[in-house]
């Protein structure tokens, strides 16, 4: 870690504030993979520090159009905070949030931890205590979302804010991959799309997080959090909406954004 990592670093901290930074190209390369993480590990050093607790990881980037999008060929990670949650059926003040967008994906709840680098998803299936519907609020410190991969990976995976249904379920017999997901915004259906969007089968986007944060000596532990990765576009919020994640076979969560 650099100076310029601990600059870029206070740069998007400063901009949770409520004004969006300029892409991070004049310090990190659009795939300095190292030199992303090294910032977002600053910053959650930083976090930690000042009481915020650790509740789980978010994995992002799942979808191939997105990573062609982006010019890379692998998902990347953010973590998950405990003041980062929304109760299902809860509201998100507009005020906290800079340039939000909402995604339905599917969660897990571990049972016991992952520490294995080479984590398989059958290994994660029998650490999977509970399937949750999940929506996850994105946001991006950078500029009109003018991002590349090092500036979503610096940007805590482009994280913002998450919503997990009350009610589980036991993964036996889930089909995951062919989960169907809808979302509506006022009533109206603003998303679709299916569970083979992340990696094929969230499961995959698990067991990908599990070996990379393996290999970086912070492996998952019992009780995180795991979202696997967006089934479907996502979609800008206007203050007002009301927005809601239906999986077909896993459940339904919504939230309302306004003060």
């Amino acid at each position: 870690m650099t100076a310029t990592h601990e600059a870029v670093a206070r740069r998007l901290r400063d901009a949770y504030a409520g004004a969006a930074v300029a892409p991070l190209r004049d310090a990190l390369e659009p795939t300095d993979a190292a030199g992303a993480y090294a910032v977002q590990t600053i910053n959650t050093r930083f976090w930690e520090a000042q009481g915020r607790r650790i509740v789980g990881r978010k994995a992002g980037l799942t979808a191939k159009a997105v990573q062609a999008q982006l010019g890379v060929d692998q998902p990347d990670f953010g973590v998950l905070f405990d003041d980062m949650r929304v109760a299902d059926g809860g509201t998100l003040d507009p005020a906290r949030a800079i340039q939000p967008k909402a995604e339905a994906e599917i969660a897990f709840i571990l049972g016991i931890g992952l520490p294995d680098a080479d984590t398989t998803p059958e290994q994660v299936a029998a650490a999977v205590a509970s399937v949750h519907a999940a929506i996850e609020i994105v946001d991006s410190r950078i500029a009109d979302w003018k991002i590349t991969f090092a500036d979503t990976v610096a940007d805590n995976g482009s994280s913002a804010f998450f919503v997990l249904a009350d009610d589980g379920l036991p993964l036996a017999g889930l089909d995951l991959e062919g989960a169907a997901m809808e979302m509506s915004v006022n009533g109206a259906v603003a998303s679709t799309g299916v569970g083979a969007a992340a990696l094929g089968n969230p499961l995959n986007a698990a067991a990908w997080l599990a070996q990379t944060l393996s290999t970086r000596g912070e492996p998952l532990q019992a009780g995180d959090i795991l979202l696997a990765g967006a089934l479907g576009p996502m979609v800008a919020l206007t203050p007002g909406d009301q927005v809601e994640a239906r999986i077909a076979g896993i459940g339904t969560c919504s939230f309302t954004y306004k003060a």
